[in-house]
């Protein structure tokens, strides 16, 4: 399947996104999916032992900066929603190696009173920041 990006975001419309998104986070009102069609995020968050507390830092913590793209949403009668493309870096460990990990976060704002977290997990595939941050 082949996504167009949408990339038409100015830093101040991601930055309002985020502080919605964040208050979400903040208020207890988001879930990360873990359902059977995820199963990426849940290895991630077994693999790096990621506490929930651990989990709702690391999306608090993410920057404007660390934004990509959006997606025009593909699930049936959810066409109208815009998903948030993010991949913040943060230092995790695995096992006994601590490294810096990117990490892919999908982000579906529910009417603005509910963050659903489609993707948490690592980076798979490239991946270009929108307001050209170089992570390093």
């Amino acid at each position: 399947m082949v996504h167009d990006y949408i990339t038409d975001f100015t830093i101040e419309e991601i930055k309002q996104i985020l502080e919605k998104i964040k208050t979400c986070i903040t208020n207890g009102k988001f879930i990360i999916s873990q359902n059977e069609n995820r199963k990426e995020n849940v290895d991630f968050i077994v693999d790096y032992k990621l506490t929930e507390i651990q989990q709702k830092n690391i999306l608090l913590r993410i920057k404007v900066e660390d934004f990509c793209h959006g997606l025009q949403n593909d699930k049936p009668g959810l066409e109208h929603e815009i998903l948030y493309v993010f991949c913040p870096q943060e230092r995790l460990t695995y096992g006994h190696i601590t490294s810096y990990i990117d990490i892919y976060v999908k982000f579906s704002l529910v009417n603005e009173e509910r963050v659903v977290v489609i993707s948490f997990h690592q980076r798979n595939f490239p991946i270009d920041y929108l307001f050209n941050y170089d992570a390093s």
